[in-house]
């Protein structure tokens, strides 16, 4: 095959790798989510006509950037006889020194700007997924609407709104300063462990998992650490891995949920374990530097990637030391309290005491009235109630926890435990 046949395949592969770092850049040169989408666009089809005639450049990230910014200029050009040009705009676009914008530390930097505007907290939190999943990972609209159960439409608005109030409100692009860094990583991070959860534990639907969202926010996961290895950064990646490590064992072949303690561990995937426990290691040791310190320690990420590794690490579900994980649960209540992290604690007291340490705790919860509405608190509780033999208040919660549940093999799940109390 000649290798000008071969130049259509490239540009695939490379638009696959390399799209998104184009597009940070020549959001970054043009100043709007739009403008530089339909310059990237127009970048990669002036590739597939150029090159198969021309070669493939040197440097082809570089080549693409510079056709994505010369397309643009045409395009201003030609709205100006309409509309008027700002000739200032236009000069600085047209700088032609390659240092002053594709050098390879300032397209890194782009994808980091790209991000943190993308999650900016002035952003409502759906409009923070949709933005990351659209402009970070490429994904498109129809994929998100799918994936959080949302009409194409409605989504699609929810980014138009986005786009439009990061330019109407002049919202910055640009990484935080050091003393600004903790509030606004905070937001990265949460957009991306939402992402994360729906593909690890979709909300409904007929799978238990959705690996593309999953893959999605480990990959970004992975250039956030890359680009920016704070703590908190790495204990969420490596949380991530732990989880993930054990995609393949959480269903059988006809789609069923297999609980953690009945999961086939020899399907665990031990590269990412051992990636995740070193990243937890990264994560501890950097939140908490050697000697005095008034550091308040390693945050809510990297000590729930702690206790992931705990779990990941013992050979059997018997192996698993829950007092080292009721001591972790201790540790997040006190970096970060909330009903879930208080549910997850009981749950853990009573794998380490028994049912009956841990039922009160959970009955706790509830009638405070925090998760009434949260399907995996009444589940712990219908479970805790059924190893203690009342077969009537698990029935109940049962009941309940179905009710609130969208997701089809949870539902089918539910059912055989119902089914096992009536026999």
């Amino acid at each position: 095959m000649p290798a000008s046949d071969r130049v259509p395949e490239t540009i695939n592969d490379l638009y696959a790798a390399e799209s998104r770092r184009v597009l940070a850049t020549l959001i970054r040169l043009l100043g709007d989510f739009d403008a530089a989408e339909e310059a990237m666009h127009d970048a990669f089809r002036a590739a597939l006509e150029q090159w198969p005639r021309d070669g493939v450049p040197a440097n082809p990230r570089a080549w693409l950037v510079s056709a994505g910014r010369f397309k643009a200029i045409d395009s201003r050009r030609r709205l100006a006889r309409f509309d008027g040009l700002d000739a200032v705009n236009e000069a600085a676009l047209a700088v032609d020194a390659a240092a002053a914008w594709a050098d390879p530390e300032t397209l890194e930097d782009d994808r980091l700007r790209l991000i943190f505007t993308c999650c900016h907290p002035a952003l409502s939190s759906d409009a923070q997924v949709a933005l990351t999943l659209r402009e970070v990972c490429g994904l498109t609209t129809e994929e998100i609407a799918q994936a959080f159960v949302t009409a194409a439409p409605t989504l699609a608005q929810r980014i138009v709104r986005a786009k439009g109030k990061i330019r109407d409100a002049k919202i910055p692009y640009e990484v935080p300063e050091r003393a600004d860094l903790p509030e606004r990583l905070d937001s990265v991070l949460r957009v991306i462990y939402l992402v994360f959860n729906e593909g690890y534990a979709a909300s409904s639907g007929a799978s238990v998992t959705r690996h593309d969202l999953s893959a999605e926010a480990i990959r970004v996961g992975r250039l956030l650490v890359e680009l920016l290895p704070e703590p908190e950064a790495m204990g969420l990646l490596a949380l991530m891995l732990l989880h993930d490590s054990r995609r393949a064992a959480r269903m059988n072949e006809a789609g069923d949920l297999i609980l953690l303690n009945d999961q086939d561990r020899s399907k665990w995937d031990r590269r990412q374990i051992a990636e995740g426990a070193r990243l937890v290691e990264r994560a501890l040791a950097s939140a908490q530097p050697p000697g005095p310190s008034t550091s308040p320690g390693a945050g809510p990420y990297a000590i729930q990637a702690a206790i992931a590794a705990v779990h990941a690490e013992a050979p059997s579900a018997e192996a698993t030391d829950w007092g080292e994980i009721v001591g972790l649960y201790d540790v997040l209540m006190r970096a970060g309290a909330s009903p879930v992290v208080e549910l997850n604690r009981a749950v853990a007291v009573a794998m380490r005491d028994g049912p009956a340490a841990g039922l009160p705790l959970v009955d706790a919860i509830l009638g405070r009235g925090d998760l009434v509405d949260y399907r995996l608190a009444h589940a712990a509780r219908a479970d805790l109630c059924r190893q203690l033999g009342r077969a009537a208040d698990a029935r109940a919660s049962y009941q309940r926890a179905l009710a609130l549940t969208k997701q089809e093999p949870e539902r089918r799940f539910l059912e055989r435990r119902l089914a096992e109390l009536a026999t």
